[in-house]
Order: structure tokens, then C-alpha cells, then sequence
């Protein structure tokens, strides 16, 4: 199948040819038919498989066939909402370039940034805005928004956004919305949570479903090293002395192990840098370039820092800590194999970490392959029961989730002084 063959207008078929895009992807290939016939629809499909313009294409078919009919005032029609800054700016780069030959409009609104210029633009005209859960309440708050004429609400990254407490945010924007629209629901996995959050927002939906989260990039060769926790820094420098490992993509569970694993390789003179949640965004959009550029040789990251990061030239991704998640684990491989080539995926197991593998292993129906040419062998206790968290760990675990959600002190006084001078007049 073609895009021509999706009953596409001649414009967005024009912008689709200067990209050299001919055949719609599978999540494409089933979505777009259900939005153009106005239908509420849960997609589920991974990152990287096609989903913004699964969305974007027939949505804007939708209004340019609406503003054929009728000659309408100049509101807001259609909101996307994501989960951060690097994923708003990527979906407007997108309903750029396919309303290029279009007379629509849209922008992009997010937080971190002086609103001075969104809201100078905001007062003009716009058909689609594209905005993060804070900064958009902050601009409703101050009446420079108004969604009750919403017509298709999107909310992509679902999983996402309540992995970084955006649910109530998330409630709060429904509050404002008008009853009758067409909503579109896009989630890489499908929890509990996200199925009860998609039952409350929509109606009669189409389930499409490509890519299920248990297939993982067939090309990646997968590999597990058993290494003892303390000895699993000097596992990782060993193997970055494979000169091959030319940009390597490292997961921690936690921003502390993220800037811990960081400190250890700069005293070995390993360039590498950190991108998590408690970065500014300026740091973490420097980490990011100079990874893409080569200048830096190592990222780690952690799991919600880097969800949109877009880089195809990673030649191993390192798991330095497995998840309690068994899902996540495809969502990090699947960062090596978008490219079509053979790419290598490491991870790094502990006594306690096992059962995570275990869960893993039962996820992808495939047993991955143990390494055991390395200087920091373990010796697994297979048999053994998995260890109980004291409270300590959970104290510490529930912190980090806390802070996952948090801005930095000085955005929230920032806000505070807002506030303030908003009640003074």
C-alpha cells in the first residue's frame, strides 16, 4: 500500500513526496482510515515505528476539509499533548512539514523558557498547538488559552506522562475540553494504568496495535554479563577499551547512578555525560549534540530522560541496571536495531537483579545469550529467592519517583513570583 492509496488530499500527498515518503508505515497504514472517519482511537505502538504522522497526516486532512465547508473563526481546533520540551518540538517539525502546501497553523508551547514569545504568537492565530502538560495550564491559567473549541485532542506518550506524574495535570486539561471531540490516545505499552486513564477520555475506540511491546529489534544481538554490583564500573570500562564502541548509550535506574557512572569515567579520561530530569535544559540539549556529534563518546541516561532521544548511529546500548519493568528493556534495545543493522545490546546482571532477567527473558520469549569471557564473572545463585526491599530502598525509591516529577527550585520560585504579581494586579 501507498499513501495515495489512504484517500489523501492532494496537498498533504505534495508535502509527503518532497519528504520522499511513499509507503505509510504499519501503525500509519492502520490509523489514519479510523481518524479520517472521525473515530476515538488507542494506538499502541513503540517510538520510532511512525506514530506523529500516524496522527498528524489525517488530522490535518481533517481541517482542511473542515475549512472548505466553512469560512470559521480562527481558534484552536486541535491540541497535542506530550510528555516533554524534545518531543513538542519534534511533532510541530513534523505538522510542519506536512501542512507545508496547507493554509494551517501550529505551534509549539513548553516550559523551562521565558513565555513572552509564545504568547505574542499565540495571540495571532493557530489551528494545532503542540504544548507540555505545565506550560500549557500556566498560559490557560493566565487566560491566553482557550480550549473549549477543541475538536481533536491528542495525547501521545501516555505511559510517559504517568511514569512523570502528569496524571493530574492530564485531569485538569480534560476539565477544559468540550465533551463532543475526537480523541486520539497513543502509548508505547499498555499498563493497567494507561487502559483505565484511555476508558475515562475515550469513546467507542478502534484499537490499533503494531509492533507489540514483546517483539525487540530482531538485529540486535543481545547479551547478559553476571557481574557483582560493585564490580560493574570497572566491567563498563573494560569493555569502552574496545575502541569499535564508538557511541555508547548506558541506562541507570536512578539520576544518581546516572552522575556516579559519569564522575568514575572522567577520572579515567572516558568523555561521557549525564542527561536525566534534574539537568536544565540547556545541559541536556548539550549532552544530546554532542553525543549525536561524536564529541562525546558516552551518555547515560536514565529511562525517562530518554524516551526522545533520537539518535541512529548508537553502536551499543549498555544496560547498567536493569529495570523492575520488563517492558522498558525492549524500549532500550530497541534504540540499537532502527537503523537495519547489526547492533549489540549489553546488560549487566547482579544476584538481585536476576528475577528482573528472568521477567525479561519471559517478555521476549527468547533467553538471552550469557557472556562469560570477562574478568568480573558471577556466580548466580539461581534457586535463590529474590531479595525483600528494607525500608531504606523503598524510602529511597519513592524519592526518586518524587523527584522525577519535580521542576528545579528556582523554576518554582519563578512561578511563585508570578502568582504573586498576578494577585497584586
Amino acid at each position: 500500500m501507498q499513501f495515495k492509496d489512504l484517500d489523501l488530499i492532494k496537498p498533504i500527498l505534495t508535502a509527503l513526496e518532497k519528504k520522499w515518503y511513499t509507503k505509510p508505515t504499519p501503525i500509519q497504514e492502520k490509523a489514519i482510515p479510523h481518524i479520517l472517519k472521525w473515530r476515538d482511537l488507542l494506538g499502541a505502538a513503540q517510538t520510532w515505528t511512525g506514530k506523529t504522522a500516524a496522527f498528524a497526516i489525517p488530522t490535518l486532512q481533517l481541517l482542511a476539509n473542515e475549512r472548505k465547508l466553512e469560512n470559521r473563526w480562527r481558534t484552536i481546533k486541535t491540541l497535542v499533548l506530550t510528555p516533554t520540551r524534545e518531543l513538542a518540538i519534534q511533532i510541530e517539525e513534523n505538522f510542519t512539514e506536512y501542512s507545508s502546501e496547507l493554509d494551517i497553523k501550529n505551534m509549539v508551547i513548553f516550559g523551562w523558557v521565558k513565555q513572552g514569545a509564545q504568547v505574542k504568537k499565540l495571540k495571532s492565530w493557530v489551528d494545532i498547538l503542540i504544548a507540555t502538560p505545565g506550560r500549557l495550564l500556566d498560559l490557560m491559567q493566565q487566560w491566553y488559552i482557550n480550549l473549549k473549541h477543541i475538536e481533536v485532542f491528542i495525547l501521545d506518550e501516555a505511559d510517559r506522562m504517568l511514569d512523570m506524574w502528569f496524571i493530574n495535570d492530564i485531569k485538569k486539561v480534560l476539565k477544559e475540553l468540550p465533551a463532543k471531540k475526537q480523541t486520539l490516545f497513543f502509548s508505547a505499552t499498555m499498563p493497567k494504568e494507561i487502559h483505565k486513564l484511555a476508558d475515562t477520555i475515550l469513546k467507542d475506540p478502534i484499537k490499533v496495535e503494531v509492533t507489540p511491546v514483546s517483539s525487540t529489534a530482531e538485529k540486535v544481538k543481545q547479551k547478559v554479563y553476571f557481574v557483582a554490583k560493585e564490580h560493574k564500573i570497572n566491567l563498563l570500562i573494560n569493555i569502552l577499551n574496545d575502541k569499535k564502541m564508538s557511541s555508547v548509550l548506558v541506562f541507570t535506574r536512578t539520576k544518581h547512578w546516572a552522575d556516579k557512572v559519569v564522575k568514575q569515567l572522567d577520572k579515567l579520561n572516558i568523555i561521557a555525560q549525564a542527561i536525566h530530569w534534574n539537568k536544565s535544559q540547556n545541559a541536556r540539549q548539550r549532552a544530546l549534540t554532542n553525543f549525536k556529534s561524536g564529541e562525546t563518546r558516552v551518555l547515560i541516561a536514565t529511562d525517562i530522560a530518554a524516551r526522545w532521544i533520537d539518535i541512529d548511529e548508537i553502536s551499543c546500548v549498555i544496560n547498567y541496571e536493569l529495570s523492575n519493568e520488563p517492558e522498558t528493556y525492549v524500549h532500550r534495545i530497541w534504540r540499537t536495531g532502527r537503523a537495519g543493522k547489526n547492533w549489540l545490546a549489553i546488560t549487566f546482571c547482579n544476584s538481585e537483579e536476576y528475577f528482573y532477567l528472568k521477567d525479561v527473558q519471559k517478555l521476549i520469549w527468547k533467553e538471552i545469550e550469557v557472556e562469560t569471557d570477562h574478568p568480573f564473572v558471577l556466580k548466580i545463585d539461581k534457586n535463590a529467592k529474590p531479595l525483600k526491599k528494607n525500608k531504606t530502598s523503598r524510602n529511597r525509591d519513592r524519592r526518586d519517583k518524587r523527584e522525577l516529577g519535580k521542576k528545579p527550585a528556582i523554576e518554582n520560585r519563578k512561578r511563585d513570583v508570578r502568582r504573586m504579581k498576578n494577585k497584586r494586579g
